[in-house]
């Protein structure tokens, strides 16, 4: 018996070891989606050097980050909706509270991102804002479990709310369990002494950690969704942070005049109505620039949380069958054209970063500057993992264009109250209600300051053909 005990125990390493390539060479590949909210593509892989963004810019090195990338909406409710479901949908921070209805209703609904993935084998979480409310939930303060965002999504969708009470308080949390009552009553910005787990993203952040712990140690694939809330405002982050940016000199802001003529300009609601000690951005410029450095500071405290993710990921080992997405659920105006926030139709409410990595493809890393949308996520994802691309999603997968940068891009198309617009590789249709236009020629100097729709009617009516292909207008 002891001559045979090394061959078996030989046998059952053999066997063992077998067992486990067989596994991971059968499944699917897990999803990691990291959504970060107000994020514009003020990141140092997108061009901004004076910007601290080493974990994010590690991902865009050896993924494919899409340059020009265009969300379909400029406010987080719908943004995320389009996100979740690969289908245009309502314009308001409540699109996503309309579906559930729509379903509990008996409505006929199409699955939502996760949804499907669920149906196909995967174990679904959800970790912090990745619908509108963090966690998912509706109610006065986003803990209702009767009143759930997005019905039949997740296996878990979680939010941990630490000392800031309920999720609504995460929402606009600063440190040390603050939450907001009045807004008026709440600044602007913060920088304050303290580790990494004085804002709610830190908790969040954990959490996530801990999920993904526990999920790489699973028998099923994964999709996993982790939604960081900064640099949302208010902008607060540990004072470490504001230490890259004290004496960093920051880049003018491009077209700081407020736009002539009939725009989507509008008088910055969300942020002016925050404590701003009596001074307004647009003809402070000192005061500007302390909100920009601020805004920074939130951008690498979000880095930072995106590395410790990403490290743990890789310690689990998960890494080498894990599809990564990280995307900015759309832009912000710092100063531009004399907004401060989103909810325009401009380029700085529109475009925000993607970045997708797979280790299952050819990567050759860099980027791309093809014209892209968020609509094209589903069926990205769907087509990476192997599983049904579902017929009806409104986007196009961009598994082509990681293993060749310069693949041809689309329109992107976006929406907000009465106004639609398109942007081409080239220009930029808006269209208002009343039947307004506004074009913008990105090749020129002047981009979107100078419209010039009365003096291009046959390429406004280009335009304006390719929106009614989408059903937007007539």
């Amino acid at each position: 018996m002891k001559v045979l005990f090394p061959f078996i125990a030989l046998a059952i390493i053999i066997l063992s070891s077998c067992t486990a390539k067989s596994k991971s060479k059968q499944q699917k590949p897990n999803v990691l989606l990291l959504c970060i909210d107000d994020l514009r593509p003020e990141l140092k892989s997108f061009g901004k050097d004076y910007v601290h963004s080493p974990n994010i810019d590690a991902l865009a090195e050896k993924g494919r980050s899409f340059q020009h990338h265009y969300v379909n909406a400029p406010s987080c409710g719908p943004s995320r909706y389009t996100l979740l479901t690969g289908t245009y949908g309502p314009g308001g921070n409540n699109a996503l509270f309309l579906r559930a209805k729509d379903i509990a209703q008996g409505k006929e609904v199409t699955p939502s991102m996760p949804e499907w993935f669920k149906q196909n084998g995967y174990t679904t979480v959800s970790v912090g804002k990745v619908s509108h409310h963090p966690g998912g939930r509706g109610g006065v303060d986003w803990n209702d479990s009767t009143q759930i965002e997005i019905p039949n999504a997740w296996d878990k969708h979680l939010i941990p709310v630490a000392e800031w009470q309920h999720p609504r308080g995460v929402m606009h949390g600063l440190a040390h369990g603050e939450i907001r009552v009045k807004a008026n009553e709440m600044d602007v910005y913060q920088s304050t002494e303290g580790d990494d787990n004085i804002y709610p993203d830190g908790a969040i952040a954990q959490e996530g950690i801990e999920q993904l712990k526990s999920l790489t140690a699973g028998d099923k694939p994964f999709f996993l969704a982790i939604g960081l809330i900064k640099p949302h405002l208010p902008f607060g982050a540990p004072a470490k942070y504001m230490e890259y940016y004290k004496n960093a000199k920051l880049p003018a802001i491009e077209n700081p005049i407020k736009p002539k003529g009939k725009t989507t300009w509008h008088k910055s609601g969300e942020f002016m109505k925050y404590n701003r000690w009596g001074k307004n951005p647009n003809d402070d410029a000192e005061f500007a620039d302390e909100l920009r450095r601020h805004y920074a500071a939130c951008v690498s405290y979000a880095d930072m949380h995106v590395g410790l993710i990403m490290d743990e990921l890789k310690k689990t080992g998960a890494d080498k069958n894990t599809i990564i997405v990280l995307w900015g659920d759309h832009g912000w105006h710092l100063g531009e054209h004399a907004i401060w926030g989103k909810h325009s139709l401009f380029e700085e409410s529109l475009r925000s970063p993607l970045i997708v990595y797979t280790p299952n493809e050819k990567m050759l890393g860099g980027k791309t500057d093809a014209v892209v949308s968020t609509l094209d996520i589903f069926p990205t994802l769907c087509e990476l993992t192997g599983i049904n691309k579902p017929e009806f999603v409104d986007g196009t997968s961009l598994k082509p264009f990681l293993s060749n940068a310069s693949q041809q891009g689309h329109y992107a198309i976006a929406y907000k109250g009465s106004f639609t617009t398109i942007r081409t590789a080239t220009h930029r249709l808006t269209v208002h209600k009343d039947g307004a236009l506004e074009l913008y020629n990105h090749q020129s100097v002047e981009k979107e300051t100078q419209n010039i729709a009365e003096e291009n009617p046959a390429l406004v009516a280009e335009l304006k053909l390719l929106l009614a292909k989408e059903g937007f207008t007539k």
